[in-house]
This record gives structure tokens, C-alpha cells and sequence, in this order.
């Protein structure tokens, strides 16, 4: 099978924001500074493999479509739906918050194209199924150091 330009565009903006979210988590993973410290660190890792992992997946999956993925960083910086993160050093807080919204953007990204990818290779969506569990998870889990907790 080909990919249509429709799915190959699609699969290409996915690549992009899984690219740029493993750049993000790095530099704060490199640049965090505060109470919860190490875990947050740690978790930073957790999620720059894991959008290192599904980046590939992705690009794999565009060349088995005989498509042509670009992860070029040019490409990246115009292309990508995540902002650009803050230079310098970045509080624990700010950083949940940053890494938060970088993962339910790249998330929406993977929704928005959702449907147009079902129709052309339904194949596909399970790659991308596999991408919104575990990103999806990870925001729930990343979120959770500054839930607020109400007793009963």
C-alpha cells in the first residue's frame, strides 16, 4: 500500500510533535530545579523514550507506506504544534505544567489526524492507539505532582 498525502501529511505531523516532545522532555530533564526533584527527573526520562520509541514507530511506518518522514530540525521548528519551552533553569511546578501540555498537545495532534488515518490504512490506528494510551497515561501520571487531594 501507498500512502495517500492525506495520511502520510498526518503521520508526518505526528512525527514532528513526537520529535519535539522528546526535545522538550530533555531540556527539562537537563534544567529542573526544586522539591520533587529526582522523581519528576526521572519520569522526564520515562517520557522522552517513550516519545523517542513511538517517533520511530511512526517513521517506520511511513517508509513500509513507501512515504518520506522528515525529522529534520528545520522541519520540526516550523511544523510542530508544541511552543517552544523557556530557556534556562525550570521549577518542578512549571515543569508539570510544561510537560503536561506538551503531552495533550501531541495527543491532539494524534486525535486530529485520527480519523483521516482510520479511513486510508486502518492498520495504522493501532499504532497510533498505542501512542495515546501510553502518552495519555504518562500526562495523567506527570499531572498528579500538583493534584490537589480533598478529603470526605
Amino acid at each position: 500500500m501507498k500512502a495517500s498525502d492525506e495520511l502520510a501529511h498526518g503521520l508526518q505531523a505526528i512525527l514532528v510533535d513526537l520529535i519535539e516532545l522528546s526535545l522538550e522532555g530533555k531540556q527539562a530533564h537537563w534544567n529542573i530545579v526544586g522539591p520533587n526533584f529526582r522523581d519528576l527527573h526521572l519520569q522526564l526520562d520515562e517520557i522522552v523514550a517513550a516519545a523517542r520509541l513511538h517517533a520511530d514507530e511512526v517513521a517506520e511506518r511511513l517508509r513500509a507506506l513507501h512515504a518520506v518522514p522528515d525529522g529534520r530540525t528545520s522541519t520540526i521548528a516550523k511544523t510542530t504544534a508544541l511552543t517552544e519551552p523557556a530557556e534556562g533553569l525550570i521549577t518542578t511546578t512549571d515543569a508539570v505544567d510544561a510537560v503536561v501540555t506538551a503531552l495533550d498537545t501531541t495527543c491532539t495532534t494524534v486525535r486530529g489526524v485520527y480519523a483521516a488515518v482510520e479511513k486510508d490504512d486502518a492498520a495504522t490506528t493501532d499504532i497510533l492507539n498505542q501512542i495515546l494510551l501510553q502518552l495519555e497515561k504518562l500526562s495523567w501520571m506527570v499531572s498528579a505532582e500538583k493534584a490537589k487531594t480533598t478529603t470526605p
